[in-house]
């Protein structure tokens, strides 16, 4: 019997994907290695995004590449996003890479396993409409969960490869997602965090309608779900259902994540984004009505031709609307994409520094909004021992490792994966501290 380790690079869907192929690994041929100087297979699951994922994954590849000599490694395997991309490439400059399989691929994973230890070089990257897999039963659960509601974009937003390695948007049935976050209930899940390229657009391919808000409702029906949290949400698609789901049910976490990339018209439309500065605005005056909701977003500065009064138009909307959250990415040119091929690129020195203004904004604008929330109580999930009577967790304002958390005093020896209440005493730039009580 051979072991395999994954080894799982970029955001929440990889990790998802990670899971999904270990799941499915022939247990009777295959066992699970958390140690990759031990493991037999190795699979790296890359990212492709930009190019500072890239770098990473190539980095990590070649990292995993000499447990070959020093190590138990015998075959490496590449997956996820840079592999669908490059997969030639990737075999041609990588020579200790034994096979790729693509993002619409991963239900061939044993297949692709056993002619790679018979000494195929194998490449699957044939499928990426592929449907969603279903029934999968994930064999460890963690008290906070990823679900992937849906797999590819619609959206073809010109900086953007992504619909390009992960197809069309495929939306899985509510049927189908229940029966996964049940189980995971079941077996200890409390935070369930919904994800896709686009949950926004989730149902519209089966249903003819967003259905989003449907499956909120279906899936806090499940007793032993505490916090749903869902990522991802592009404002295009934000309906009012969904507003008032935000509004009215307890299970769903007043936390909205909603990637804007930029509020100037004349940018927005080189974006190939489907939305413009007015729907943004009175979007998110909608949701500031929403009592305690907590916003969080990501802007792109330096696109091509975003002028500096394109960019003092996004940098006065940041200052005005005060998001509880914010990410501030440069611009990174893609080939293949519709960007890449625009006139006007930004030199990276600029676009360096006016990333660097946002933040700097944003920093005072977290102090700000944090201070705030000295004197409140809120519910925490208690995640870590730091020390003695002293713990991290986060509370519902707070996703897992994109955010910040609370740290929590106490006398007792509080539980780790447990909710307690916590008055919050003091804030630092992007942390709380609170008393347990």
């Amino acid at each position: 019997m051979n072991s395999v380790k994954i080894v799982t690079l970029g955001c929440s869907k990889n990790e998802v994907d990670s899971s999904c192929m270990m799941s499915i690994l022939d247990k009777n041929r295959y066992s699970v290695e958390n140690d990759p100087q031990k493991a037999d297979i190795i699979i790296v699951n890359t990212c492709g995004f930009i190019d500072a994922a890239k770098e990473e994954s190539i980095d990590t590849i070649l990292q995993m590449a000499k447990y070959k000599e020093t190590g138990s490694c015998k075959k490496m395997i590449l997956s996820g996003c840079l592999a669908q991309r490059y997969p030639e490439e990737l075999l041609k400059e990588i020579p200790e890479a034994d096979g790729i399989i693509g993002t619409g691929n991963i239900s061939q994973i044993n297949d692709i396993l056993d002619r790679s230890i018979d000494g195929e070089k194998v490449i699957k990257v044939d499928n990426i409409n592929s449907p969603y897999l279903e029934g999968i039963k994930k064999e460890k659960v963690n008290i906070t969960e990823y679900v992937k509601i849906s797999e590819g974009c619609n959206n073809n937003c010109s900086y953007c490869i992504i619909p390009k390695l992960r197809g069309k948007n495929r939306s899985r049935r509510i049927e189908d997602i229940y029966e996964e976050v049940s189980y995971l209930a079941k077996n200890g899940a409390r935070e369930i965090i919904l994800i896709a390229q686009n949950t926004t657009d989730y149902g519209i391919d089966l249903y003819g309608r967003y259905s989003l808000s449907k499956l909120i409702k279906e899936i806090s029906k499940i007793n032993d779900i505490k916090w749903i949290r869902v990522l991802y949400l592009y404002p295009d698609h934000f309906t009012d259902e969904l507003i008032n789901e935000f509004i009215n049910n307890d299970k769903l976490v007043k936390y909205v994540d909603i990637p804007l990339q930029h509020y100037s018209d004349h940018v927005l439309k080189l974006m190939d984004r489907h939305t413009d500065k007015e729907h943004i605005k009175n979007l998110i005056e909608k949701l500031r009505k929403i009592k305690g909701l907590v916003i969080r977003t990501t802007f792109i500065v330096g696109f091509p031709g975003e002028s500096e009064e394109d960019f003092n138009i996004l940098r006065e909307f940041i200052n005005t609307y005060k998001f509880d959250k914010l990410g501030v990415f440069t611009y990174s040119r893609e080939e293949s994409t519709k960007a890449n091929n625009l006139n006007e690129q930004i030199d990276e020195d600029v676009k360096e520094y006016r990333r660097d203004i946002i933040m700097q904004d944003q920093l005072k604008i977290s102090e700000r909004l944090l201070e705030d929330k000295i004197g409140q109580v809120l519910q925490v999930l208690i995640e870590e021992k730091i020390e003695d009577n002293l713990f991290a967790g986060r509370s519902y304002i707070d996703s897992p490792d994109i955010d910040g958390v609370i740290y929590v005093n106490s006398d007792k020896n509080l539980t780790i994966n447990s909710f307690i209440n916590v008055k919050v005493t003091s804030s630092m730039e992007y942390d709380l501290i609170g008393d347990a009580i």
